[in-house]
C-alpha cells in the first residue's frame, strides 16, 4: 500500500473550504477590538516600569508624555460617561414633555397610537400608552390632543 503526502487539487479545495468554515464559526460573534482603554494603558505603563533597566531608566520626557496621554484618556472617558448621562436626561425630558399628548409608536411591523398617561425616567425612558409601557425610542410622532 502506497501513501501519498501530496494532495490533489480537489482535496486541497475541500480542506480549504473546511478550514474557512471552521474559522468563520470560531470568529462568529466576536468583534475584533482594536481600542485600548485606560486599564490597558495602565497595564502597559506598569509593565514598562517593572521591566525597566535600572542602569538606563526611562527618560523624564517619555514618562511625562505617557502620563499626559493617560490623563487625556481619563478625561475623554469621563466626558463620554457625562455625555451618556446627558443623553439620558434629554431623553427623559422629551418623554416627560409628551405627557397627555397623543403619540404614534412603532412596535415591530405595527403602529400603535394613543395618549401618554405616564413616563418613567432614566437612561431609557418609557411611556405608558393604552396600559402598556413602550420605550421612548419607539415613539415616531407626538401630536397635540
Amino acid at each position: 500500500m502506497e501513501l501519498s503526502a501530496v494532495m490533489n487539487s480537489q482535496e486541497q479545495s475541500m480542506v480549504r473550504m473546511q478550514v474557512d468554515t471552521f474559522n468563520k464559526s470560531v470568529s462568529a460573534g466576536k468583534a475584533p477590538t482594536q481600542n485600548l482603554g485606560k486599564d490597558d494603558f495602565i497595564k502597559i505603563l506598569i509593565t514598562q516600569l517593572t521591566h525597566q533597566d535600572p542602569t538606563a531608566p526611562m527618560e523624564d520626557k517619555e514618562f511625562i508624555a505617557q502620563m499626559a496621554q493617560f490623563s487625556s484618556l481619563e478625561q475623554m472617558t469621563n466626558m463620554a460617561q457625562d455625555f451618556s448621562r446627558l443623553s439620558g436626561l434629554l431623553a427623559s425630558g422629551e418623554a416627560a414633555g409628551a405627557l397627555g399628548k397623543h403619540v404614534e409608536l412603532v412596535e415591530g411591523d405595527r403602529t400603535v397610537s394613543g395618549v401618554v398617561k405616564a413616563v418613567t425616567r432614566g437612561a431609557s425612558p418609557q411611556v405608558l400608552v393604552d396600559g402598556q409601557y413602550y420605550g421612548w425610542d419607539q415613539v415616531a410622532k407626538v401630536f397635540e390632543e
